[in-house]
């Protein structure tokens, strides 16, 4: 099969559109044929091993897992002993490394049934930041109605679901976001948008009982500043934040782990664990109109580097995808 690998840290120059030998599924794994892959802040991330620290976890001289790639949506092609869920022929999406690529072996315990109306591309663009928003939300923020809610980074692909899934939730929602963003956050449902540009959200008079933040550019301090009383405040990852840096928000990250175990603390960092159960809640939201996938973009698979480029140096606004037709032959 043809897939996205890489041997060494750097730029896209360093990834090769090229033959590898196709995965079998394992036991309760089955083997996927990719038609959509969505790209993350997390692949490019990955690619260049940045921030620095990280590489710590991802291999320190080249990537422990060789093939980019996480979201997939596609058909499963085949099934490992012990899966019972899922059968040859089935339309999926889930999460798994590797699924920049023409097939992917993913565990069954993240792989779901892909939702009625969908199309691949829509689908693949829900797993990691779909997962991520209902866990931050709905797990750790007890999201309910009423509630304020705040989005930092209410543009981003976490952000336009996080936004959906607090409205479904019930809650009143705030989205930070530039000015260019700004009608599509509204469009999604926020109630209100801040244009980091003009205002700083943490300076305002407005108290929230739940802050989801999504970009790590803000003090943990002034980021509790803006909570009510009894608020919870949620971080997760930093994805814009610039490259080639020895820690990049991993410091607010950290500081934040630290805090959150002190007593009566309402302070969250979010570790999102693929799970089939939050897929499967992700796909009756997507039937119903609870949520709507946001593509802004689609790129054939051959176009990888190309769509790297684009979320990394441009902002990507929602989502990124990759359209992977299935391969001709057996």
């Amino acid at each position: 099969m043809k897939a996205w690998v890489q041997d060494r840290y750097g730029s896209t120059d360093v990834l090769e559109f090229t033959e590898v030998e196709r995965p079998a599924p394992r036991e309760r794994e089955v083997l996927v044929r990719v038609h959509a892959a969505a790209v993350n802040a997390a692949d490019w991330h990955l690619m260049r091993g940045d921030p620095y620290v990280a590489r710590l976890a991802l291999g320190l001289r080249r990537p422990k897992e060789r093939i980019r790639g996480r979201d997939f949506a596609g058909r499963v092609e085949a099934v490992g002993p012990g899966v019972t869920g899922l059968r040859p022929g089935d339309e999926v999406f889930g999460e798994a490394p590797g699924s920049f690529a023409e097939y992917v072996c993913a565990p069954e315990t993240a792989t779901e049934r892909k939702p009625a109306g969908l199309t691949f591309e829509q689908a693949a663009a829900i797993p990691l930041a779909g997962n991520t928003a209902l866990m931050g939300l709905r797990d750790l923020g007890k999201t309910r109605p009423g509630m304020k809610v705040l989005v930092n980074g209410a543009s981003g692909g976490v952000g336009t679901f996080a936004v959906q899934l607090a409205k479904a939730f019930g809650a009143e929602v705030t989205g930070v976001c530039s000015a260019r963003n700004a009608q599509l956050v509204l469009g999604l449902g926020a109630d209100r948008v801040i244009d980091y540009a003009r205002d700083d959200f943490t300076t305002g008079q407005d108290r929230y009982d739940l802050v989801f933040d999504l970009v790590g550019n803000r003090s943990l301090s002034a980021l509790r500043r803006v909570l009510s009383p009894a608020g919870t405040l949620v971080l997760s990852g930093g994805g814009v934040f610039e490259g080639g840096s020895v820690f990049g928000p991993m410091g607010l990250i950290v500081k934040g782990q630290l805090l959150s175990l002190l007593p009566g603390r309402r302070l969250h960092v979010l570790t999102a664990v693929p799970r089939r159960e939050n897929l499967a809640a992700l796909r009756e939201l997507a039937e119903t109109g609870g949520i709507t996938p946001v593509v802004e973009r689609t790129y054939p698979l051959a176009e990888a580097p190309r769509a790297l480029r684009y979320v990394e140096e441009e902002h990507a606004r929602a989502k990124v995808v990759l359209s992977c037709p299935p391969p001709s032959g057996p």
